[in-house]
Order: C-alpha cells, then sequence, then structure tokens
C-alpha cells in the first residue's frame, strides 16, 4: 500500500496534466484556477486507496479518481454561487474573481470533463461505474436543494439535517471508496461495506467542518471563519441551538438570526459564545466519534489485508482531529 501522501502525488501529477484547450479563455482558465487550489484531495485519494486495498491495479484509477476530484470541486464552484462566499482554499472564489456567469458555465464545463474521466475504465466495469457516478450525483444535487430548502425553514430537524449531510456530502466519499473497489474487480459485499465506511466517514468530515467553521482557525482551514453564522446557515450546531436555547438564549439567538445588518465582528463571537453555553460543540464532537465509530464497524466487515486495514484505519483516525 502506498501512502496518503503517495495516493495524493499521484492524483496532483494527474490534475496538473489537464490538457485544457488553449480557447476560449474564460472558459477553461477558472477550471484550471479552481484545480490549482489545491485542497485535501481526500477523494480520489479514497478511490486509490480502495482500489490498491482490493487487489487493482492503482495505475487504472487514476484517471477516474481525478474525475471524482473534477466533480467535487464542480460543485463547490456552484455551492460558491448560491452561499455567496467569498474565500475559497484562502482565495478568491471564481464568481468573485471572475462573475456569477463565469463560475456557472466553467462548472458546467468540469462537470462534462469529470464524466469523461471517470469513464475512462475497462469496459467491463464502465456501465456500473457509471451508474454510481450519476446516482452520486443526482443525491448530491438532492442534497444540495434540501440544503437551500433548509435556509428559509426554521423547525428543520437535526435528523433532517443528518440525511441531508449524506446526500450533499457523504455519498460522494462513499461513492470514492466504492469505484476504486469496482476497478479492481472487488467482490459486491466489499466494494458495498467500503461504501458504507465512506458514508459513515463523510458524515462525520461534514460534523467537523461545521465545528471548523465557528471554532477553527482561518489561516489554516482557508476560508473566513463564521461564514455559517453570518449566513445563518442550518448547521448542526445553529439547529441543535435552535431546540436548545430557552428564555435569554433563546430570545438573544433570534435576533440574531434576524438581524440582516449584524458585524461579523459582534454576530460571530456572539453566537460562537451562544453555542458554548448550550453545549454544541461538545454535542458535535460526540457526534463524531459515533459516526467514527460506524465507520469502523462498517470497514471491518471489508476483506482485506491487515495492512491496507491499517492504511484505512489511520485515514479515519486522521479525521478527526483535523484542522483544515
Amino acid at each position: 500500500m502506498l501512502s496518503l501522501e503517495e495516493y495524493r502525488k499521484l492524483a496532483n501529477d494527474e490534475i496538473a496534466a489537464i490538457p485544457y484547450p488553449a480557447t476560449p479563455n474564460g472558459l477553461y482558465e477558472p477550471i484550471a484556477y479552481t484545480m490549482d487550489l489545491g485542497g485535501k484531495r481526500l477523494r480520489p485519494a479514497l478511490v486509490l486507496m480502495a482500489c490498491e486495498a482490493m487487489g487493482g491495479d492503482v495505475k487504472k484509477a487514476v484517471k477516474p479518481a481525478v474525475g471524482l476530484e473534477l466533480f467535487h470541486n464542480f460543485t463547490l464552484l456552484h455551492d460558491d454561487v448560491m452561499d455567496n462566499a467569498d474565500v475559497r482554499r484562502g482565495k478568491p472564489t471564481v464568481h468573485r474573481r471572475w462573475n456569477d456567469n463565469t463560475a456557472i458555465l466553467s462548472g458546467d464545463a468540469m462537470l462534462t470533463m469529470s464524466s469523461q474521466y471517470v469513464a475512462q475504465v475497462e469496459p467491463a466495469v464502465l456501465p456500473e461505474m457509471m451508474r454510481l457516478f450519476n446516482q452520486t450525483a443526482m443525491e448530491i444535487y438532492e442534497g444540495q436543494q434540501y440544503d437551500m430548502d433548509f435556509e428559509v425553514r426554521n423547525n428543520v430537524t437535526l435528523e433532517e439535517y443528518i440525511d441531508m449531510i449524506r446526500l450533499k456530502t457523504s455519498v460522494l466519499i462513499g461513492c470514492a471508496c466504492k469505484m476504486g473497489a469496482l476497478i479492481a474487480g472487488a467482490s459486491e459485499a466489499n466494494a458495498q461495506a467500503l461504501y458504507e465506511t465512506g458514508l459513515y466517514l463523510g458524515l462525520a468530515f461534514q460534523l467537523q467542518d461545521d465545528v471548523l467553521d465557528v471554532w477553527g482557525d482561518e489561516a489554516t482551514f482557508g476560508k473566513a471563519i463564521g461564514g455559517d453564522i453570518m449566513n445563518n446557515k442550518k448547521t448542526f450546531l445553529l439547529i441543535g441551538a435552535m431546540q436548545k436555547a430557552q428564555g435569554d438564549d433563546a430570545n438573544e439567538l433570534r435576533r440574531w438570526i434576524n438581524n440582516d445588518y449584524a458585524l461579523r465582528s459582534e454576530k460571530v463571537p456572539a453566537v460562537t459564545a451562544l453555542y458554548e453555553r448550550l453545549g454544541m460543540r461538545e454535542a458535535a464532537d460526540e457526534a463524531i466519534k459515533r459516526y467514527d465509530d460506524m465507520a469502523f464497524d462498517a470497514l471491518s466487515k471489508v476483506e482485506m489485508s491487515d495492512e491496507a486495514r491499517e492504511a484505512f484505519v489511520q485515514l479515519i483516525k486522521g479525521l478527526v482531529g483535523r484542522k483544515k
């Protein structure tokens, strides 16, 4: 088994070699800019790791892995427009550096490019790969719609939120694991158990993202801290706080939510303090631990070498305490 950094390097080398057409520059330059911003490259690394863990040839998985990363970044490009986000990975978002129309069209092109890369597999594997990819894409779109629906609802439950992030975030991580297994020719049982491992890992991953958006270090996290608070984003933290808050805490939380002109320097620390009084940091940490345990349980059902299992164990453990 290669190291996580070696899997990331394989993906990054292939990303750096993407042959963008010379024209029209206005379409392809934002794509190259987006992919050059880097990122954790977790999804392509998981495709490669799962492939090797199931006894496959990693080289055959590189292009599909990059396809999945292109798809992931396409969703971020469009999400940043919908969220009116200013910064992504420490740099201006595409719609800020260029404009909304550019972000939408370049994102559309990335979606098509992603399917072209994912399809570069053995003919026998292609139908199931595309079925999984397209199913995952539709689930992600559903998750994004739920996320937008939640913006105008004040009665969102934690159960609904967990289902939303399962669709919006977790299924892509599960897809990465299963894609690698399919490329390697793994059994359906092993491929499905790896999918579930990624699914639960994705839930823990997104909840950790919620925590980092409030308590993370901006320089390390790569985007402005408190963005979810400023946008009244229905995260695990806000939904839980809305359910728990009573009396003065409930009144204060409502005031901040209803204040469209609040300064970031005032709203973010005030709402953060409310979360801390209501024990939301601890509640989120408990949920992260619960889904990590479920990921480990799913992993235990996969038939793989001790070396491969340890690689997945270390990956899951590493995401629990991540800072970015």
